[in-house]
C-alpha cells in the first residue's frame, strides 16, 4: 500500500488506465508499433523535462528551454546549409555546447546578480526567440536544403526504435546516474531542500544552480538539433509554447516547485503521461487547440496535489514527535 502512495506508482497506474480507456474505443492505439511511435513523439519532451528537473530541484525554473531549442536548432540547420560537408557529429556537439552556453547565461544572471530565475528566463526566452529571427531573417529552412546525413540521425533505427527514442532512453539513464550517484546530483537536492544548510555542508547554492542551468541548456541544445533534423524544417517559432509542456511534465511527475523533492523517474512518467494525452486527443476527437488548456490545468492540479502531500507529511512528523517532546519536558 505504501508503494501506491508514491507519485511514480500513481502515475504508472494513471498511464495504464488512460491507455485502457483509449484502447476501449480505439484498440489500434495500444498496438506496439503505435506505442513506440508515441514514445518517439514524446522523446523531445522527455529530454527537456530531464534537464528542467535538475533546475527545479534547486528552487529555480528555466522558461527559456524551448527558445534555447529553437535558437540552437536553427543555428544547426543554417550551419548545415552553409557547410554541407561538415560532419554531423560536429554539428551535434556544437549544438550541445551552444545550448550549454545559453544555459550558462541564465545561470550567471541568477548566481552572480541574484535575479529571480523566472525573471531571468522570461527575459532570455524573448532574447533567444528574437535571435532566431535575426539569424534566419525570418526565413524557413526546409528539407530539400538540408543534407541527407543531417536529417538521417534521429530517424535511423536500432532494434526497431528510432535514434530519437534512444537519445531519450540514454538521457534518462544518464540523469538517474547523475542524481543518485554523484556529489553534484546530491547537491541539487541539498540546495533545493535547505540552501542555508547546504552552505554549512560546503555546497555553493549559486554554483549548483549555475550548473543545473548549464545542464538544462546542453540538453535543450541537443534537442534543438534532434527536433530540426527529425521534422526536417527550421523556422522562427519552433516549439512555440513548449516550455509550458516541459514544466507541466515535471510538476505532474511530482517535482516540487519549492525545490528539493522529486525523482528523475517521476519526470519521465510525467512526460509520458502528457505525451499519451496529446497523442490520444486527436484519436478521441478532441481538438488539438485544447492541448494548452489541458497542460495548464494539469500544472495547477499537480501543484495542488504536491502541496497537499507535503502538508500531510508535515503533520505526520508533528504527531510522531509531539509525545516525545512532551515526555522530554
Amino acid at each position: 500500500m505504501n508503494m501506491l502512495r508514491s507519485r511514480e506508482a500513481q502515475l504508472t497506474l494513471a498511464i495504464f488506465a488512460l491507455l485502457a480507456l483509449v484502447a476501449w474505443r480505439f484498440p489500434a492505439f495500444v498496438a506496439p508499433g503505435n506505442l513506440a511511435a508515441v514514445f518517439n513523439d514524446t522523446s523531445p519532451l522527455i529530454l527537456l523535462a530531464l534537464g528542467q528537473t535538475v533546475v527545479i530541484l534547486t528552487r529555480c525554473i528555466d522558461l527559456s528551454v524551448a527558445a534555447n531549442l529553437a535558437l540552437t536548432g536553427m543555428t544547426a540547420a543554417i550551419i548545415n546549409v552553409m557547410f554541407p560537408g561538415m560532419p554531423v557529429p560536429l554539428i551535434v556537439a556544437g549544438a550541445v555546447v551552444m545550448g550549454a552556453a545559453l544555459g550558462a547565461i541564465n545561470g550567471i544572471l541568477v548566481w552572480k546578480l541574484t535575479i529571480p530565475p523566472i525573471v531571468v528566463t522570461l527575459g532570455t526566452l524573448t532574447i533567444f526567440r528574437g535571435l532566431v529571427f535575426v539569424i534566419s531573417d525570418g526565413q524557413w529552412i526546409n528539407a530539400h536544403e538540408m543534407t541527407d546525413a543531417f536529417s538521417a540521425l534521429p530517424r535511423a533505427e536500432i532494434l526497431g526504435l528510432p535514434m530519437l527514442s534512444w537519445f531519450a532512453i540514454a538521457g534518462f539513464a544518464a540523469f538517474v546516474l547523475l542524481v543518485r550517484y554523484t556529489a553534484l546530483g546530491r547537491s541539487f537536492y541539498a540546495v533545493g531542500g535547505n540552501p542555508s544548510a547546504a552552505v554549512y555542508a560546503g555546497i555553493s547554492p549559486g554554483r549548483t544552480q549555475f550548473l543545473a542551468f548549464v545542464l538544462s541548456g546542453a540538453v535543450a541544445g541537443l534537442t534543438g538539433y534532434l527536433w530540426v533534423a527529425r521534422y526536417q524544417v527550421a523556422y522562427v517559432d519552433i516549439a512555440g509554447g513548449f516550455e509550458l509542456d516541459v514544466v507541466a511534465a515535471c510538476v505532474i511527475g511530482g517535482i516540487s516547485i519549492a525545490g528539493g523533492a522529486g525523482t528523475i523517474l517521476g519526470a519521465l512518467l510525467g512526460a509520458l503521461f502528457l505525451g499519451i494525452v496529446k497523442n490520444a486527443l486527436p484519436v478521441v476527437g478532441i481538438s488539438p487547440f485544447w492541448q494548452l488548456a489541458i497542460s495548464g490545468a494539469a500544472i495547477v492540479i499537480a501543484v495542488i496535489a504536491n502541496g497537499r502531500a507535503q502538508r500531510r507529511a508535515g503533520r505526520q512528523i508533528l504527531k510522531r514527535d509531539g509525545p516525545k517532546a512532551e515526555g522530554a519536558r
